[in-house]
């Protein structure tokens, strides 16, 4: 008993021993004895560590049976257990593994890093950057760091703004895929504009926490025969995080200072010099963004990421002289204007008030636009057309599950939920003068319509993967639905009068999408250097729909309509005399006497052509509803066999059918050389398509455009509908491609990744929309669209696009810390080849045929309508606590082709085409470690406001700026503070 009430108390001080708190301490260096500052310790389960100081000496509590992991980017991490010891110093390897990652995407072949696959592919790892950088947001981050990517921020323009769609390479948004976890991502409801010739849906990427992500990979080369439909210019794979054991995120708040550029000798009036030059500060932005990922004992994981997002609007109005947009017309002014009935409507009483008092010096100033503006307190900023980035309430989760179900099988699932709240500036100022586009009831003094948007988005993948013997499979089913529900306040339908609603429900789009894949491959190494053999299915279903909204949105009321009352009625007002129509013009006969109704109750006619529809942007309506499915099979081979340690030659090939529209085979051929150990040359020929989206096929809408700010209304009508059948537009048809690069990789001096390749890709077919046909055009649309226009989408012609991309990565340690460097560049020309033109039913001639076909503003879209060279710079400096980060970005010239000629300031008649000069813009980052857990971040995006150009006169309506190289908010400051723990 007494052995064993001594073996026991032994037995408890030991345990006592063991896991007593300890502090350890020691020194971080090189190969060299060089001191290493910024080294991460962490004590492995529990989210605790510190950082080595400037002389690379730490020192951290912790229990004397803990493990301690050491991790330095470029340096081989380390998991050393204390057992015990309080002293431990430790010299660090460096690793060049760890700076080329093992990539996913581009090859199905295991353990290939980006600098030996036979495609170029970027690696951006937004979990070690996103700290640093300004941008909040996936596609903002990714068009900071990648030359070759682009997400065109649109400063209004119906629903421009509420999605940025994403580019590569200067080709559209849809011919770019989108991939999480290498599964395909569903797009948006929305078809939007693009800034590359025609509307597009894309990916909505803003419901993507950024918080969630490890990294992003962008392979540039076609890959159609790899991973299907849409990946022409290339694909992009986002790897989500898994357990990490700690709790990481911050909150970000930031704004724009919105200080006016400097003009110089612009062709901006004196009045538009004063009124654009507003400074307060605006688009202030808040968001909180957390990720928390649990590493289970098992070897499973769950990843947990939450985020919140608001940005307020940013206002950069164009204003406009008062002689070019008078606020009030005539009848307006002198109180001319009657009701249907032929009862006078007072739209000045202000004017009757001084005529009454017998002021006739106040009266004549009340009968100008800048009198009565001033008699009411407005000036031209308050009716300027506002133009500038949405406001924007987002919030959303994410997960990525892990569970291992054998020894090689596991279980996976990960997915997003999101809702996003938007509303931009979308429409021209309503002015008072607009006869038929006003109403003095509800807005004395005109409107400015606002659109937004509602969308909620779902995404959901569950797999099985592993190794079964020699072969691995991976199973998986992808579910995405994506829908937008479309409103507009202040606003109205004129045709209804006083009665309208003035916030209306104008619809609702839906995308779902499902994708069933099965993949499998095998590596056999005993073929030469090694044969790597994948084959797969897909199975996928989609659905886009279109919801009717409020009838009021989009019904043609009657308040403008005459009936008669009696058999032979005269259209005579109250006081005798001809009722009048919107302009003051008496409706009269040929004789000049008064119109006659002849059946009381019958006979109608239009006395006041009040516009239809709700104003700026048309509710969708029941001829618009749509509900299509459709269901895509495809079948894959992927080989790729290393001939020698040195050679790798692939081949793939892949076939899909669509239900809509048929069969699409596609091929690739990929080949690398290692000349040496560091440097190989790769190239690659493929052959791809894009399928026509469900959007682009059942898309119809009736719009409200201006021409030199005169309003008209005109349809896009779908390839099935009778106007395209009558005027002889035939079915969409996919998009075709061809791909080749060439290029080399090069790691040089140990410390510098090099690679630069040279592409070409060729695209028949590609989708455009035409110009707007009227009846006088197309006499065979008259019984279809009466006196509106009718626009179209076709396979309007070819196009192609070649250039050198350049990406350079150099680390070192400099002094006491660690410097990395990024030099990037594209250097590209898009090219239209010419249009292919069918035999249109219309009176046009070739010239005028083939213009209105595929007009210059699309093709000057395409070929100039984005930067062709695009360079990056950055450098990140790490010292001790302290990290800077600075990227200077540089934006080629654009240029903007107009679509029809007019007259010009100078008088004469032509096309007012301009030319945007580049731009360079800088970014800066700060960030210091306060504590192991706590970090503080302070710098800003365009930190020296720079600006683009502004536009030309004549086209200066509803943008003061060019927006498509650095956009045209100016500069943006921010503050951060990020926590680990």
């Amino acid at each position: 008993m007494k052995k064993l009430l001594l073996l026991t108390v032994f037995m408890s001080f030991t345990l006592f021993v063991v896991a007593q708190d300890i502090t350890v301490s020691g020194k971080i260096t090189d190969d060299n004895g060089s001191a290493i500052p910024g080294v991460n310790i962490a004590i492995k389960g529990t989210g605790k560590g510190t950082l080595t100081d400037l002389d690379g000496k730490y020192s951290v509590k912790t229990t004397s049976d803990a493990t301690i992991v050491f991790s330095f980017l470029g340096y081989k991490t380390q998991e050393i257990e204390l057992e015990g010891q309080s002293t431990l110093n430790l010299s660090m390897v460096e690793s060049t593994r760890e700076l080329s990652e093992v990539v996913i995407l581009g090859s199905r072949s295991q353990g290939r890093t980006k600098l030996e696959t036979p495609s170029p592919v970027d690696v951006i790892k937004i979990d070690e950057m996103s700290q640093n950088m300004p941008q909040m947001d996936l596609a903002q981050m990714l068009v900071a760091t990648a030359p070759s990517f682009n997400a065109v921020r649109s400063q209004g323009g119906d629903l421009n703004s509420h999605v940025d769609p994403p580019t590569l390479r200067g080709l559209a948004p849809n011919q770019m895929l989108v991939l999480i976890n290498g599964k395909r991502r569903h797009t948006s409801a929305l078809l939007n504009a693009s800034q590359t010739g025609s509307s597009a849906n894309a990916v909505d990427m803003s419901f993507i926490p950024a918080a969630a992500i490890e990294r992003v990979e962008i392979l540039r080369d076609g890959a159609a025969a790899q991973y299907g439909s849409d990946a022409i210019a290339g694909v992009m794979n986002v790897i989500l995080k898994k357990g990490s054991g700690k709790l990481t995120g911050s909150l970000t708040m930031g704004g724009y200072p919105n200080y006016a550029p400097d003009f110089g000798d612009s062709d901006l009036t004196e009045d538009e010099l004063s009124l654009t030059r507003e400074t307060d500060p605006d688009g202030f932005n808040y968001q909180f963004a957390a990720n928390y990922g649990f590493d289970f004992k098992n070897g499973g994981y769950l990843s947990l990421t939450g985020l919140l997002r608001q940005d307020k609007r940013t206002i950069r109005p164009t204003v406009l002289a008062l002689s070019r947009s008078p606020l009030y017309d005539n009848t307006y002014l002198n109180n001319e204007r009657t009701d249907i009935n032929g009862n006078p409507i007072i739209t000045n009483p202000e004017l009757v008030a001084a005529l009454a008092d017998g002021n006739t010096a106040l009266a004549s100033e009340l009968t100008t636009v800048e009198g009565l503006m001033n008699a009411r307190g407005i000036d031209q900023l308050d009716v300027a057309t506002y133009a500038g980035q949405p406001a924007i309430n987002l919030g959303g989760m994410a997960f990525n599950l892990g569970l291992p179900v054998s020894e090689d099988i596991e279980f996976y699932a990960y997915g997003d939920i999101g809702y996003k709240h938007v509303e931009g500036f979308s429409c021209f100022y309503r002015r008072a003068g607009q006869t038929d586009r006003s109403n003095f009831d509800l807005y004395p003094n005109g409107f400015r319509p606002q659109i937004y948007t509602d969308q909620a988005n779902t995404a959901f993948t569950t797999g099985m993967s592993g190794k079964l013997g020699d072969y691995n499979f991976d199973f998986s089913n992808t579910f995405g639905r994506n829908a937008m529900r479309f409103g507009m306040f202040n606003t109205f339908n004129a045709s209804l009068g006083s009665t309208s609603p003035i916030d209306m429900d104008l619809g609702k789009h839906s995308f779902i999408q499902n994708t069933a894949n099965v993949d499998i491959s095998r590596y056999f190494d005993d073929v030469l250097s090694g044969l790597n053999v994948a084959v797969g299915t897909e199975m996928r279903v989609e659905n886009y729909s279109i919801e009717a909204g409020q009838p009021e949105s989009y019904a043609a009321g009657t308040i403008g309509i005459f009936t008669a009352t009696e058999d032979n009625q005269l259209l005579i007002g109250p006081d005798g005399f001809p009722l009048e129509d919107l302009g003051a013009n008496p409706i009269v006969d040929e004789n000049g006497n008064p119109m006659v109704l002849e059946h009381a109750g019958v006979s109608q006619t239009i006395v006041k052509n009040y516009s239809l529809n709700n104003q700026c942007f048309r509710g969708f309506g029941p001829e618009n509803e749509s509900n299509e499915f459709r269901s895509v099979t495809a079948a894959y081979v992927d080989v790729e066999l290393d001939v020698t340690e040195k050679f790798l030659i692939g081949v793939a090939g892949r076939a899909e059918n669509y239900s809509d529209f048929g069969e699409v085979l596609t091929g690739k051929v990929t080949s690398r050389y290692s000349i040496t150990d560091d440097f190989a040359v790769r190239g690659s020929y493929s052959s791809g398509f894009r399928a026509p989206s469900l959007q682009e096929l059942n898309y119809s809408h009736t719009f409200t455009f201006f021409v030199d700010l005169v309003p008209f209304d005109g349809t896009q009508y779908p390839n099935n509908s009778t106007a395209a059948r009558v005027i002889g537009i035939g079915p969409l048809q996919e998009e075709k491609s061809t791909n080749i690069s060439f290029g080399f990789a090069a790691k040089l001096f140990k410390k510098l990744d090099l690679t630069v390749d040279a592409y070409k890709i060729d695209i028949r077919d590609r989708v455009f929309s035409t110009s707007e046909f009227d009846a006088g055009e197309a006499p065979v649309l008259e019984p279809v669209i009466g006196a509106g226009l009718a626009s179209f989408r076709i396979n309007g012609g070819d196009i192609s696009t070649q250039g050198i991309e350049i990406v350079a990565n150099y680390g070192t340690r400099l002094g006491a810390g660690n410097l990395d460097v990024t030099l990037s560049g594209i250097f590209r020309e898009n090219k239209f080849e010419g249009a292919n033109v069918p035999d249109l039913n219309t009176n046009l001639t070739d010239d005028e045929l083939r213009d209105k076909y595929v007009d210059r503003g699309s093709i000057g879209q395409f070929e100039t309508g984005t930067p062709n060279t695009k360079m990056i710079a950055s450098a990140t400096y790490t010292i001790g606590k302290l990290s800077t980060m600075i990227r200077s970005s540089y934006f080629g010239q654009v240029v903007d082709r107009d679509t029809r000629t007019r007259t010009l300031l100078d008088g004469s008649e032509g096309f007012a085409d301009q030319t945007f000069d580049p731009q360079s813009t800088i970014d800066l980052g700060i960030t210091y470690n306060v504590t192991p857990n706590i970090r503080i971040t302070v710098g800003g995006n365009n930190i020296f406001n720079k600006y683009p150009d502004i536009r030309r006169f004549e086209r200066r309506t509803f943008y003061l700026y060019s927006n498509y190289q650095q956009g045209s908010a100016g500069a943006y400051y921010f503050g951060r503070v990020g926590f680990t723990f």
